[in-house]
């Protein structure tokens, strides 16, 4: 991305950054009397929760200590208490105006309204994000078995453990990782492939307790493989791939590999690559041009942009993250209208796409309307038939 329109960029979060906590800060002290007979003091507290985050980005670039992480942590809350502040604080401000055309809010009860639907905001986003919290440490493994209308060999079933947006770093941590290990030791599978943003952007938080350490699937007789994210780019590439790589996970890089029953895995550069990186990916047909289609083609794509290239190359089956199903409502309606494919399995033509919610997050450690997961794919392969597939869904 040329600077310009990164300032761009910068410029118009910013300033929705700032409108949002501006209108809550001017909601609460109008609302709340004792904020008015302290303002200073509520003026101080709302600094220090409303800069936590960027403060927290600025020392964890520089240098990566626990101070940075707690001003991540808290930060990251504030960013969920702003959306769902501003949401609810406006919808008041919505309700208000029949009611003060009815004459049921007048001079003598608008003090009161503006008090109680302010702490019925603060007491609606404690609950909610209480409990999207409690989601967030609760990751599921989704199951998908599917049939790919082609021959492995003597390979006729495989099980695929995918995983995509683990986001190691000041939020996710030991903890985090030991707990995938252990969802990936139950699940058994035979291939693990890491869909990107393992390393959620500054890879300081991740080597001071070098977590990726703690990541280990001993059963997975195929390997472990990965390609890269936006955020493996944003923290600077050129540390964040090597340290993936010297825990023993081969990251593919606009490469494509074989395995087992002539099974072909590409896999891609992050489309943010160039923006971040100054690398351009290939084209997916001259990535692809060495391919026997014949044989079972599986691509990884971080993003999943421009499914039908995938269709008209031949790929049987594209694994995707990125998307995080929006992680908290109302962004997952966002994320279901801007991809194709937000979240879940879809057939086009004759390729199979799966995008995962991710593992992890970034920013909040809330999610709201979605859950975190691991992907197992149950595959079975077939050259027999009218090439018709077949899919089947299950949680667990």
């Amino acid at each position: 991305m040329k600077s310009h329109q990164l300032m761009i960029f910068f410029t118009i979060v910013i300033a929705i950054y700032s409108f949002a906590n501006i209108y809550i800060f001017i909601k609460g002290y109008g609302a709340i009397q004792a904020f008015q007979k302290n303002k200073i003091l509520y003026l101080a507290i709302f600094l220090l929760f409303a800069s936590s985050f960027i403060a927290g980005k600025i020392l964890e670039s520089r240098h990566s200590t626990v101070f940075s992480d707690v001003l991540n942590v808290i930060g990251g809350f504030w960013l969920a208490f702003l959306l769902y502040g501003f949401l609810f604080l406006f919808l008041s401000d919505i309700i208000s105006i029949p009611l003060r055309l009815t004459g049921i809010i007048n001079s003598n009860n608008i003090t009161a309204f503006k008090k109680w639907s302010y702490l019925a905001t603060l007491a609606a986003g404690f609950l909610l994000i209480a409990g999207g919290f409690i989601n967030a440490l609760s990751p599921r493994t989704t199951e998908y078995s599917i049939q790919i209308n082609k021959a492995a060999g003597d390979l006729k079933e495989m099980k695929i453990a995918a995983v995509s947006d683990i986001h190691l770093g000041s939020i996710i941590r030991k903890r985090s990782i030991k707990k995938l290990s252990e969802l990936l030791k139950k699940a058994e599978p035979d291939l693990v492939l890491l869909l990107g943003d393992i390393v959620d952007g500054e890879i300081g938080p991740v080597l001071r307790g070098d977590l990726l350490q703690y990541f280990c699937c001993p059963q997975c007789k195929a390997g472990t493989y990965a390609i890269t994210g936006n955020h493996e780019f944003i923290g600077g590439g050129a540390r964040t791939i090597p340290y993936i790589e010297s825990k023993g996970i081969r990251v593919l890089k606009d490469e494509v590999i074989s395995i087992e029953g002539g099974i072909q895995i590409a896999g891609r550069l992050d489309r943010d690559s160039r923006r971040f990186f100054g690398k351009e990916r290939l084209p997916l047909a001259q990535l692809l041009a060495g391919t026997d289609k014949s044989k079972p083609v599986f691509l990884l794509d971080h993003q999943p942009y421009h499914l039908d290239d995938a269709v008209d190359n031949g790929v049987d089956l594209q694994l995707s993250g990125h998307t995080h199903n929006g992680q908290m409502w109302p962004l997952n309606l966002i994320t279901s209208r801007h991809y194709e494919l937000s979240y879940g399995y879809m057939k086009k033509g004759n390729t199979q796409f799966i995008v995962s919610s991710g593992f992890g997050l970034w920013g909040p450690r809330v999610r709201i309307g979605s859950r975190p997961e691991i992907v197992v794919l149950n595959i079975s392969f077939t050259n027999t038939g009218s090439g018709s597939t077949t899919d089947s869904y299950s949680n667990s």
